[in-house]
């Protein structure tokens, strides 16, 4: 099931929502809400939720132990067997068929090839279960005494299966006890038709562009074309992740949970570090909490240390040669970006913003293009193939025109200039505050009526 389907929107969402406002016990609302997001992640792939209880019961064992025995070697013992099983759990399913190919290259495997099967969302629970463990060990968080209470934290249908990746101590009071006031239930509702909008709207129909540039022979295609296809994966990916994001932000609120933000315009940015300081945030402060900093961070062989996170981010993302590519290409920028980075803020704003989009967009190619032949077909058309467009391509600009304003509308980060400009929230403005609710349903009506003819709609990232 997935937030942009009739039956989730329609059946699924209201009866979970009158399930947790007619309790008013914390512990109903708890088991009430694990048994709507089991529910919910079985929906697809049933077989898969007996793996998701294994390891939540097995986490919340491990973190009652590292609790118990903090700042001792039996802890420590604790956390490593904890976060090792949780890893080899995650390489095994995700990343098991990648290492057989390339270890029987030169080796005479022992077992026979693994099939490529991945869990939904295991590597954003995965993520968030290391995280508690370490936490737990750190002192930061207690541990959890309660198994539902912890079941609901790894389970927790709002971003179990494509993130953001919550940790533990952000909604750990809110496990214990929350509240929903109208404000919360108003802001939550804003957030989740935008998401809705974001996701059906503009990410589906970025689809059909790229559909039709990148997905069959790309041979004919002059540069234009190509650079075309690849901007409209670019739209795609964002629209899709960051409009999921949204709608996860949003269930939160009207559950009584606030998760952080995951991203912030980030085609506004000015440099590349810049872009991933607003692009999947709780994957970057994963990686820079739990990675970096304790590798030495800014303070003991930096370059390693950026090149290693960024090749994880790349590695973490999927189970072939191109996403290592991917993160080694922007390892490479970041390292760049450091040796410069007293010398990049004289260079004009402008410039420093078409640099930052000349790089992503193309980082794009790698990201999509699996098959390292594809990829270098597709990179000769980008700068080879010629400036010759076709009919077809002049009538998607223009049958397009007015899908492409809007998108340039929602990249901007209206709310920062207003911000700049006034130091009052766009948000909190009288106007726009009456005029929401009439969005609101503008979004899920234009949703619904495309979901209802539409054939595509899955997420991206449900693959990693």
């Amino acid at each position: 099931m997935v937030f942009s389907s009739l039956t989730f929107l329609y059946v699924f969402l209201p009866l979970s929502l009158l399930a947790h406002y007619i309790f008013r016990n914390n512990f109903v609302r708890n088991a009430g809400l694990t048994a709507f997001s089991l529910f919910f992640y079985a929906w697809g792939e049933p077989m898969w939720i007996f793996l998701l209880l294994f390891t939540s019961l097995f986490d919340y064992a491990c973190g009652l132990l590292i609790g118990r025995f903090r700042g001792s070697l039996k802890g420590s013992v604790f956390l490593w067997t904890g976060v090792l099983v949780n890893l080899a759990l995650l390489i095994g399913f995700k990343y098991g068929a990648f290492l057989w190919d390339n270890l029987s290259l030169f080796f005479s495997m022992p077992f026979a090839r693994p099939e490529n099967t991945l869990p939904i969302g295991i590597s954003f629970y995965t993520f968030q279960t290391i995280s508690y463990l370490v936490d737990v060990h750190r002192g930061d968080v207690q541990a959890q005494k309660n198994p539902v209470y912890f079941l609901l934290f790894v389970s927790l249908f709002h971003q179990l299966v494509a993130g953001p990746i919550v940790r533990y101590q952000t909604i750990a009071e809110e496990i214990e006890g929350r509240s929903v006031s109208w404000d919360l239930i108003s802001s939550g509702i804003n957030r989740f038709c935008l998401g809705l909008f974001k996701k059906v709207i503009l990410a589906n129909t970025a689809y059909e562009l790229v559909s039709k540039y990148l997905e069959t022979g790309f041979q004919n295609l002059s540069a234009p074309e190509a650079w075309f296809g690849i901007t409209m994966f670019s739209i795609q990916i964002y629209f899709d992740f960051s409009g999921y994001s949204d709608m996860a932000i949003g269930l939160g609120r009207l559950f009584g949970f606030h998760y952080e933000e995951n991203f912030r315009h980030p085609y506004a940015a000015i440099s590349v570090g810049d872009f991933y300081r607003r692009w999947h945030i709780s994957l970057g402060k994963f990686f820079r909490d739990y990675v970096y900093i304790p590798m030495g961070g800014n303070r003991k062989f930096q370059m390693r240390n950026i090149m290693v996170v960024w090749l994880l981010t790349g590695t973490w993302h999927g189970a072939s040669w191109n996403f290592v590519l991917w993160g080694f290409y922007f390892g490479c920028f970041m390292l760049l970006e450091k040796l410069l980075e007293d010398f990049l803020p004289r260079i004009p704003r402008i410039l420093r913003h078409s640099y930052t989009l000349l790089i992503i967009v193309f980082s794009r190619a790698i990201f999509y293009f699996v098959d390292f032949e594809r990829l270098k077909s597709f990179c000769i058309t980008l700068f080879t193939g010629g400036v010759r467009v076709g009919e077809g391509f002049i009538t998607d600009l223009w049958e397009y025109s007015i899908w492409f304003v809007v998108v340039v509308l929602f990249c901007i980060p209206w709310n920062e200039i207003f911000l700049e400009n006034s130091k009052v929230s766009l948000r909190s403005s009288a106007g726009l505050k009456y005029f929401m609710p009439v969005i609101n349903l503008v979004f899920l009506l234009s949703s619904t009526v495309m979901l209802v003819d539409s054939t595509y709609n899955p997420f991206i990232y449900f693959r990693f």
